[in-house]
């Protein structure tokens, strides 16, 4: 019988590395990433009409094709990282029906919030591909004090789970986040 594949699950608040992380995480173990904001800027592309934030029509389908996409992959016995911002009430529903079928194991992504902060600017003036994504807003919201990353509600699931510091790089490094996704 074959080992159960892994879902290494990248998991943090907006601009705390994760996707990056996660492109580099993929590449060392060899498997694919399913990123929900590379997902949703793909629907964005084809969209008539979105609207940014939390009401943004396309947030629903990007969470439906987010979570059947790791569904078919670790149906078919293919170990997969998978990376989004959700907070426990998305990711936990989303998860729990793929505990039957892989491994799990999450890394939380960890910044202090002046870092948050600089990277969200430099992503927003930077990258057009974040239009999608509403990094504007929550910039506003930190300077006021409506978004505080730092209460980020974890993901409750029981599983493996790392705590990576992504400030000035990875702490733990690469090669120690690469062995707790393959379990050693």
């Amino acid at each position: 019988m074959p080992a159960r594949p892994t879902l290494v699950v990248v998991s943090g608040p907006p601009a705390t590395g994760k996707t990056t992380l996660a492109h580099t995480l993929a590449r060392q173990l060899g498997c694919p990433v399913i990123v929900r904001d590379e997902i949703k800027q793909g629907m964005v592309m084809n969209a008539t009409a979105h609207r940014t934030g939390r009401d943004d029509p396309l947030n629903v389908p990007a969470m439906h094709a987010f979570f059947d996409t790791l569904g078919l992959l670790v149906r078919a016995g293919v170990t997969v990282v998978a990376e989004a911002a959700y907070q426990d009430r998305i990711w936990r529903p989303g998860l729990e029906p793929l505990t039957t079928l892989a491994d799990l194991r999450i890394l939380r992504c960890t910044a202090p919030t002046p870092t948050i902060t600089e990277r969200m600017t430099h992503r927003a003036d930077s990258d057009v591909h974040r239009a999608a994504h509403d990094d504007r807003r929550l910039l506003t919201d930190l300077s006021t004090g409506a978004y505080n990353p730092q209460a980020f509600a974890d993901i409750s699931l029981a599983a493996p789970t790392l705590l990576v510091d992504t400030s000035d790089g990875y702490r733990p490094g690469t090669a120690e986040i690469a062995a707790f996704a393959r379990g050693h």
